[in-house]
């Protein structure tokens, strides 16, 4: 019978011995547990990779392209008037 998936916060993670020796190692040294050693290490990490994920990066180029529409937007279209009379949303 499967069990009822409980998110309590747990994560398991499968290592060679070597590498677990390692860890805790370094972890002693720093005078932390090994949950609290690899935390301070990953989670700046993945915060980094969230941060990139999300972030739109332009070039000079493309920055000052978008700035100059922002100020000087173009004329409407004929297709653009008719789907804002109808209401239509962009998503």
């Amino acid at each position: 019978m499967p069990r009822e998936h409980v998110e309590n916060g747990r994560v398991e993670l499968r290592l060679k011995p070597e590498d677990k020796a390692v860890l805790a190692r370094a972890a002693a040294i720093e005078r932390l547990d090994l949950t609290s050693f690899i935390l301070r290490s990953v989670l700046p990490r993945a915060k980094e990779v969230i941060s990139d994920y999300e972030t739109l990066q332009l070039s000079e180029r493309d920055s000052l392209l978008i700035l100059d529409l922002l100020e000087n937007p173009p004329k409407a279209n004929e297709r653009l008037i008719r789907a804002a009379k109808a209401g239509f949303v962009l998503k």
